[in-house]
């Protein structure tokens, strides 16, 4: 199956960066729902229309960017970009996933108005319901291709018990690991995975420096703020720990924000519950709540400077974390146990996505038979009708927005 599914995949590298942009670019403004749905959409996009990558390997990036501190669903774009077009891809994919949303929290805290009404209100529930359709059509999809027997069908549904009955980040990363040691005692027999999923355009030694420089810009700006004096410095400091030390991303990230930024006084309180709320409102990754923030401090720098050291600042410590991380990451994957661990990883990703269906995705979207009925809809569009995902959030939105007004 995996060969099959390689034979069809358009080779990684063979892309340009303008290709690259303008594919995230359509990313950024409709891919709502956080990062669980994000990472459906890209499954959608690059899997299954593109064809950039086969479906095992984009597992395989899902898989080690849950691994490392940062937002996975921007670090899985980054890698994409990365493998796609090489460095100028990576940075394309990056900037147009990340500035539609950023400039539309920027433009929130200079006093951009906020959808108000019943209407408004009902467009804004019709983007979380479509988050439900996404992300059940790449559960349905990946779990088709990477949980084909009943030991990586086990996998997927102890991992997603494990997500279940320990939160957090904490029980992500566990059960990750343990599907991986059950691939090592289940998945053994399974078919050899063909060498080579990532073709990565990066050396061993510029990971290397890269994981270097991450452990420097986490070690030296406090110190050098201090030193100085410089508001500029701290600001940048208090989004890259807040980037460079939370596992799980999206809303995991909100209390480090909140104790880095609140506590000292940089942004009042009510201010920075509102950003929240509008950061629920963009697509994009939620990381871009660091724009708002930036834009809304006391403190030089603010504004447009403001937001664009806190936006660089926050997402800096996952993107070199995966720079770093895959050349090492491909060559370990190639080994015969690892491909045992790496197919139980795989299945215990889709038991991660499936319990993340369920909560936060299912239980803050479906509130009602009308919110099932809306996301139905989105999902027969999305498997059935092959509809583009923007095409469903148009619609879905659209039916949000109806439903407010019967």
């Amino acid at each position: 199956m995996t060969r099959h599914l390689r034979a069809e995949a358009r080779p990684a590298g063979d892309g340009s960066p303008v290709e690259v942009f303008l594919a995230f670019l359509k990313l950024g403004v409709t891919s709502f729902g956080g990062p669980i749905a994000h990472l459906g959409y890209f499954r959608d996009e690059f899997v299954t229309r593109r064809r950039w990558i086969d479906e095992a390997g984009y597992a395989d990036l899902v898989a080690l960017c849950q691994f490392l501190p940062g937002p996975a669903s921007s670090q899985t774009g980054f890698a994409l970009g990365l493998l796609r077009a090489g460095y100028p891809g990576a940075l394309a994919a990056w900037t147009a996933f990340t500035l539609p949303s950023a400039m539309v929290l920027v433009l929130f805290a200079f006093g951009a108005a906020t959808f108000e009404g019943p209407v408004g209100g009902g467009l804004l529930h019709g983007l979380k319901v479509v988050a439900v359709a996404v992300v059940a059509q790449a559960v349905w999809g990946m779990a088709r291709t990477l949980c084909p027997d009943r030991e990586r069908a086990s996998i997927a549904v102890g991992a997603a018990l494990i997500v279940i009955f320990a939160a957090g980040s904490i029980g992500q990363i566990a059960a990750i690991l343990l599907g991986g040691l059950a691939g090592l005692w289940l998945c053994r027999e399974g078919q050899a995975t063909a060498v080579g999923h990532l073709a990565v355009p990066v050396s061993r030694r510029a990971g290397a420096v890269s994981l270097a420089l991450f452990f420097a810009l986490l070690l030296l700006p406090p110190l050098a703020a201090v030193a100085l004096a410089s508001s500029g410095l701290m600001l940048f400091d208090a989004f890259y720990r807040a980037g460079a030390l939370v596992f799980g991303g999206g809303h995991v990230v909100l209390p480090l924000l909140e104790a880095s930024v609140v506590r000292p006084g940089w942004v009042d309180a009510d201010a920075f519950l509102a950003g929240y709320g509008a950061a629920q409102a963009v697509p994009g990754p939620l990381f871009t709540f660091a724009a708002y923030l930036g834009a809304a401090m006391t403190p030089e720098p603010n504004g447009w400077a403001g937001a664009a050291v806190g936006l660089i600042a926050i997402f800096l410590p996952g993107l070199l974390l995966v720079i770093g991380a895959l050349p090492f990451w491909d060559a370990f994957r190639t080994r015969p146990a690892a491909q045992a661990a790496m197919r139980g990883t795989n299945a215990a990703v889709v038991g991660l996505l499936g319990a993340a269906l369920y909560d936060p995705v299912w239980t803050s979207a479906i509130l009602n038979s009308h919110d099932f009925a809306l996301a139905l809809v989105g999902f027969v569009l999305l498997t059935v009708w092959k509809a583009p995902p923007w095409a469903v959030v148009l619609v879905t939105a659209g039916g949000g927005a109806l439903l407010s007004l019967l």
